[in-house]
């Protein structure tokens, strides 16, 4: 099978060769092409042997180009199998659970700007396309080679841990829909026969297993979305409720140490950005690991089996490691890798069962990313994939982490993207809001949004305004109840601090946002009418309190609370935040983008927004495209929405 983007050619790297960073290239107008192309590899995963791997590959499937599970041989990259899921189903994560077999958890795609909406189903099969069992969820009964005698499963299956005897067994979370419980049960992939290990009277609850495989910690959230902590008894054999009022703000726990005598957890006292901590499973006593004052815990990188943490990166500024044990051979194997790839972070995704074949990736702000293999044997690193191979990184601008005081003196970062080439003369600007917006943060990393109006000559503002995540709970806290007030606030201050720069021109700025950052573009003109010369809305919610009579929140009372949380139970103040209630107060010309199977912000919204600017003699711009959901998959979609945007931001703050 051919495949649009594949290129099997082996770039090998010599351990102790530099790569040269690449001169500053004078600005080039990349063609919208390259933006719009999607990721074709996610998720690799080499197998415990070390002599293959499985990929996430996009093939065209009907309409669209889906995320398909396919097999590589290596080091030949030599197709094994390529496992395709019926009608527009993808695997939004899989496992080994030995050499020759996988296991698969199935869902389906609901937009470009939102993650794969797993359905709960899990299957497996072996490497070759045979034995494809269906092990777990609600097509059970006809689908199970003993689906007469479990049934179909109410419930959404998650895997939860692989057992290193890698025997083709593996241990499901099971989460009911009708009842608020959470089993954990083994299965065996080639019988399909169950063993119950755990039953939780409490719902959606995850499991931290020790190194030896028993389930030592279940957590989750309560109704009233309060975290909730069991720990188990191995003596008593029961699961007991722990007293979270005394384990801080935040409390983690991420993986047990190679003798289950302790284990690794992401904690905070008081709402500050969280550390990694190694914790006595006996006496509770914690040892600091690492710690960053502004940002979260953000990846932490694992050695060889037995897993622990050499290093951790956090979530604010450039993505850099922390390396807890610098004299760990894994530790100086990841800074020659990093040596070797100045600018960009080095990610350790798995290593082989010996150690000796390490699978990891390479990324940047400039730089989409590539996946290689390294081989101790040889001391080589061998690329095997890269995404969006038409971006060329010395074409890229550079994401710069910026800091500045909100009105009320509260310290923000976000960043600033500047044009290449433009130096002694004043850009326009685009204020590109996030989507969430809780739970959500602007990472260092590729942007394409950004890189693209860059790359059209424009600076690019990202503030990662309270309520963000990444900084901590009291940060995320300060946004609650905030979505029209103060978190667009920090947004205008953003836009007024980025203007006292030289090189931005105040009278040319413009705001584009996506999901909330939709919703923002319409609400910072409404409170700084004189602040943007035009506003850009894709997929955005233009009314707060439909947010309540969501489908998705029919009979989810946790979802209702949350929900009462975060964005307040006041409807009339909610609709007094709302863009669609508003129009008359925006008076900027605005470009509006929505699909027409948005599920997280339906069009309606688009279409209650456009009507009402319309009403007031502010009819926008206007692109619906069929069949998309929240953000458009087809490449074609996503070319003719950047040309428009292009177009409409030349237009009005022109380049």
């Amino acid at each position: 099978m051919e495949i649009g983007m594949f290129k099997p050619t082996i770039l090998a790297l010599l351990l102790g060769t530099t790569f040269a960073t690449p001169a500053l290239a004078q600005e080039k107008i990349v063609p919208i092409e390259a933006f719009v192309e999607q990721e074709q590899f996610s998720i690799p995963r080499l197998s415990p042997d070390g002599k293959h791997i499985a990929v996430n590959v996009r093939i065209k499937r009907g309409e669209r180009n889906l995320p398909t599970l396919t097999v590589y041989t290596l080091p030949e990259l030599k197709i094994v199998a390529t496992h395709i899921l019926p009608a527009y189903e993808v695997p939004v994560n899989f496992r080994w659970i030995s050499n020759n077999r996988l296991v698969i958890n199935k869902g389906v795609e609901v937009g470009d700007r939102e993650p794969p909406r797993g359905t709960g189903e899990i299957i497996a099969a072996n490497i070759d396309g045979t034995q494809v069992d269906y092990l777990y969820g609600f097509k059970n009964f006809n689908l199970a080679r003993r689906g007469d005698r479990y049934g179909n499963d109410y419930s959404v299956g998650v895997v939860s841990h692989i057992p290193q005897s890698y025997d083709g067994s593996f241990i499901v979370s099971t989460h009911e829909w009708r009842r608020p419980r959470t089993n954990l049960i083994e299965i065996n992939s080639f019988t399909g026969v169950r063993r119950s290990v755990a039953d939780l009277a409490m719902p959606n609850l995850s499991f931290v297993h020790q190194s030896n495989g028993l389930a030592r910690f279940a957590y989750g959230s309560d109704v009233e979305n309060k975290l909730v902590l069991f720990r188990f008894d191995e003596e008593r054999k029961n699961w007991d409720k722990v007293d979270v009022s005394k384990l801080g703000r935040q409390y983690s726990p991420l993986m047990f140490a190679a003798d289950d005598q302790s284990f690794f957890v992401e904690h905070s006292e008081n709402g500050e950005p969280s550390a990694l901590y190694r914790e006595n499973l006996q006496t509770g006593q914690r040892t600091l690991l690492a710690k960053n004052g502004l940002g979260d815990v953000a990846t932490v990188e694992y050695s060889a089996w037995p897993a622990t943490p050499f290093a951790v990166s956090f979530e604010t500024g450039v993505r850099k490691p922390v390396y807890i044990d610098s004299n760990s051979p894994d530790a100086k194997l990841h800074k020659t890798l990093s040596d070797a790839f100045p600018g960009s972070y080095v990610h350790f995704i798995n290593f082989s069962d010996d150690g000796k074949k390490l699978l990891f990736s390479v990324a940047s702000d400039r730089d989409p990313g590539a996946y290689y293999i390294f081989d101790r044997s040889s001391g080589k690193a061998d690329m095997l994939f890269a995404n969006l191979q038409a971006i060329e990184p010395d074409q890229m601008a550079t994401r710069t982490p910026i800091e500045f005081s909100a009105r009320d003196g509260l310290k923000i970062a976000g960043y600033l993207t500047m044009p290449k080439g433009q130096t002694g003369k004043k850009v326009p600007m685009v204020l590109l809001p996030h989507g969430g917006p809780l739970g959500v943060h602007d990472r260092w990393g590729f942007d394409r949004d950004a890189q693209f109006l860059a790359n059209r000559g424009y600076a690019v503002l990202q503030v990662n305004f309270r309520g963000s995540s990444g900084r901590g709970e009291a940060f995320a806290e300060a946004g609650w109840r905030e979505f029209g007030g103060k978190m667009i606030d920090d947004l205008i201050d953003g836009v007024k601090w980025a203007n006292t720069l030289p090189q931005i021109d105040s009278n040319r700025v413009c705001v584009y946002g996506i999901s909330y950052g939709g919703y923002a573009a319409m609400m910072v003109p409404i409170k700084a009418p004189s602040l943007v010369k035009c506003a850009v809305g894709y997929s955005g919610r233009y009314d707060l309190v439909s947010r309540f009579s969501q489908a998705s929140n029919k009979g989810e009372e946790q979802n209702i609370n949350w929900l009462k949380r975060f964005m307040g139970d006041d409807m009339k103040a909610l609709a007094a935040e709302s863009p669609v209630n508003l129009a008359d107060k925006v008076k900027v010309p605005v470009f509006m983008a929505h699909g027409t199977k948005d599920e997280t912000t339906e069009l309606d919204q688009a279409e209650r927004m456009r009507d009402a600017l319309k009403s007031v003699g502010n009819a926008p711009e206007w692109l619906l495209t069929k069949n998309e959901g929240h953000g458009f998959y087809d490449s074609e979609h996503r070319k003719e929405f950047y040309l428009k945007l292009e177009a409409f931001l030349k237009k009005h703050i022109g380049n």
